[in-house]
């Protein structure tokens, strides 16, 4: 799987076929999910954990293909310059009612270390105007996200 996502990352086709839309996506999902997790300088183990866990029950990924997803993601995440392929795979792949379910996952990133840094909410917020996911839908899904980790709707750091 590794091989498959580096190929999509570099570009390569030689000897490989053109690389579907979920490959992309997952791709894509993870490298935004890094991203988030950079987002106030540091990338600790309990946020690798939650993108690992995350990719996996939304992909139903093995915890080592979850894990070398994370790592393509990283690598495609250091090697960008900007989100916009990543967020254009998004938006190919994914119906817009189901681009809420990126935000969410971004937002459950943000919170895993138990505290929302000003840079991660301002990424979240690019992105989901970026995946054209209205303020609302965004909003509902981090409380949702609270809710499940028990932070409170209204707690902001």
């Amino acid at each position: 799987m590794l091989h498959r996502l580096r190929e999509l990352l570099t570009g390569d086709r030689s000897g490989a076929d053109v690389k579907s839309p979920d490959e992309k996506l997952r791709l894509a999902a993870a490298a935004l999910l890094v991203e988030a997790a950079a987002q106030d300088g540091r990338v600790e183990d309990v946020e690798l954990a939650s993108i690992r866990a995350i990719l996996g029950a939304h992909f139903g990924l093995s915890d080592a293909d979850a894990e070398e997803l994370v790592d393509a993601g990283r690598d495609a995440a250091r090697e960008a310059t900007q989100l916009y392929g990543f967020v254009r795979a998004v938006n190919d792949a994914m119906a817009p009612d189901e681009r809420v379910q990126i935000i969410e996952m971004l937002w459950q990133v943000a919170y895993a270390d138990g505290e929302l840094h000003d840079y991660e909410a301002s990424l979240v917020r690019r992105v989901a105007g970026l995946l054209y996911v209205q303020d609302q839908d965004s909003g509902a899904a981090r409380k949702r996200v609270l809710e499940r980790l028990q932070l409170g709707a209204g707690s902001e750091h």
